[in-house]
């Protein structure tokens, strides 16, 4: 079985592991996300965290197998709290550790709800500290096809190979 190749992830698409460690550096700060062109209220809570390993067959009937990981955040307001701090999140999931074998370069999917519309999928873009607080884009997880995606992948490296800038000292392109 080919499994997916985690370092490939797109840039906006970090694992737990790249989360957590520049969290680590900034325990103080709250950690807000923010998903569909708003943040999160100040009283969310991260209501589970799960690791899982998945095999599956693509629409181009090859194999598949990755590790993933979801975190779900219940965006509530909830007893004037404000947004939690990222040392807490970072605490949240080394209890979690403590009970749950989560692999750091595993694929990360943030489960989010508002407790009204149902559950959307979000991966995670790099955090930025801006205003004293940690941010952190969720974009929506779009479908893909993985076969397309691997020939969209290759034909882009074949045509950097030719047409780089080392490619074109020598008048591959021209």
């Amino acid at each position: 079985m080919n499994a997916v190749d985690n370092g490939k992830m797109l840039t906006d698409d970090i694992s737990l592991g790249d989360l957590v460690a520049i969290l680590s550096g900034a325990k103080d700060s709250p950690l807000v996300f923010h998903y569909d062109g708003h943040p999160v209220k100040p009283g969310y809570h991260v209501t589970e965290v799960k690791a899982g390993q998945f095999s599956a067959l693509d629409c181009g009937a090859n194999p598949e197998a990755w590790s993933e990981i979801f975190i779900q955040l219940w965006d509530i307001d909830e007893d004037d709290r404000t947004h939690m701090a990222a040392g807490k999140f970072h605490s949240i999931i080394r209890k979690v550790t403590e009970h749950v074998q989560l692999d750091g370069s595993a694929k990360l999917t943030f489960e989010v709800s508002d407790g009204v519309r149902p559950m959307q999928l979000y991966c995670a873009s790099l955090p930025t500290l801006r205003g004293g607080a940690v941010h952190v884009e969720l974009l929506a997880r779009p479908a893909s096809c993985k076969p397309r995606d691997r020939w969209l992948a290759e034909n882009t490296k074949e045509a950097a190979a030719c047409c780089g800038p080392a490619a074109s000292k020598s008048g591959c392109c021209a």
